[in-house]
């Protein structure tokens, strides 16, 4: 869509409100949203983070507004709203302190469920693979299960506490008329220059190389998988603001139905070994593999996933008409044409 297609869309009469729009997937977001013809948009974030203002100051939008004063600014200013995308989170898998979860992901979610849903404003939302635990029951995005789930850490915890607590409102008919949330798997791409520790494989496998010349991975501690071979889910964050794109197009259009409402695996549905990543990692450097492979930590040996993928059954049959970036694929361009150049997207 072009800038003069933009007062034609639907879309465009009214905002899209966007919440960590200063952070990795949300800054994304925005770049789609922008490319796609709509300006529109009321970013929300914490927006004092220096590290993470390339992230957003070259985005096209209405209004930034501070997370913390969200419900006071819509309160004063009452905007028209067509959606809101709630991609904001701790997402800090090492923060232990459940409280601080407990605020920024179950209550700040709650509070935008029930502005969306008074206001009747369809809804997107982040939750998380986290919520699977050890997969022990496996990864399928159906409602029965989150009431079964054991999340490792916190931050997992207060994703599935979430979820659960969306479940319920639905079935008692308190939502808002559209909802989708969506459980995020391993992403990665461009924009996650800020996360640290926090960042993708692909990240960190990068910098090492660049510094050291040699990737580390962990060891494997479990019999039958070998050194490299532990299985993830991995996404390229171009496919995830693809589907949160179509998913909103799909609901502001009434494409979309009340019984599709609900929680949705985002992952490619196919499982790749790090092995594979780190090779397409050298080889969007144009450089020989080399691995080295290190003991795990004791203190995180029992809480280790040695395997994800999503099923991603639900999205295809919900009407999802596009295929995913493979892991070389998305590799090879985030490595190309974002680190190796710094770029944002």
């Amino acid at each position: 869509m072009t800038d003069q297609d933009t007062h034609s869309n639907p879309l465009n009469h009214k905002a899209i409100i966007l919440t960590g729009a200063a952070g990795f997937i949300g800054s994304c977001m925005a770049r789609y949203l922008n490319d796609m013809g709509y300006r529109n948009l009321i970013l929300v974030d914490d927006f004092g983070v220096e590290e993470k203002r390339k992230n957003w100051e070259s985005k096209a939008f209405a209004q930034v507004v501070e997370r913390h004063a969200l419900f006071d600014w819509l309160e004063t200013h009452q905007p028209a709203l067509s959606l809101v995308i709630h991609l904001g989170a701790r997402t800090d898998t090492t923060e232990f302190d459940y409280s601080i979860h407990e605020v920024l992901n179950v209550q700040y979610s709650k509070d935008i469920w029930e502005y969306c849903t008074h206001q009747s404003i369809p809804l997107i939302y982040a939750s998380s693979a986290a919520t699977y635990g050890a997969g022990e029951f496996g990864y399928d995005d159906n409602h029965d299960l989150p009431q079964k789930l054991h999340p490792l850490n916190p931050y997992g915890i207060s994703k599935n506490e979430f979820d659960k607590w969306a479940i319920l409102q639905s079935n008692a008919n308190h939502r808002p008329p559209y909802w989708a949330g969506l459980k995020f798997f391993n992403v990665y791409g461009p924009n996650e220059y800020h996360k640290g520790r926090m960042a993708s494989v692909i990240w960190h496998a990068f910098n090492q190389i660049k510094t050291e010349g040699v990737v580390k991975l962990f060891k494997s501690h479990k019999q039958g998988v070998k050194d490299g071979e532990q299985l993830r889910d991995f996404i390229y964050v171009k496919d995830v603001v693809s589907v949160i794109g179509w998913l909103m197009e799909s609901m502001v259009q009434g494409l979309w139905r009340i019984d599709k409402n609900g929680l949705y695996n985002l992952g490619t549905g196919t499982a790749r070994a790090f092995n594979d990543l780190v090779k397409a990692t050298f080889a969007g450097m144009d450089l020989p593999c080399n691995i080295v492979f290190i003991d795990m930590p004791e203190d995180i040996r029992d809480k280790y996933q040695y395997f994800t993928e999503a099923n991603m059954k639900k999205l295809v049959d919900a009407g999802y008409p596009k295929a995913f970036y493979s892991l070389e694929e998305g590799v090879e361009d985030y490595v190309r044409n974002y680190l190796r150049t710094l770029n944002y997207l």
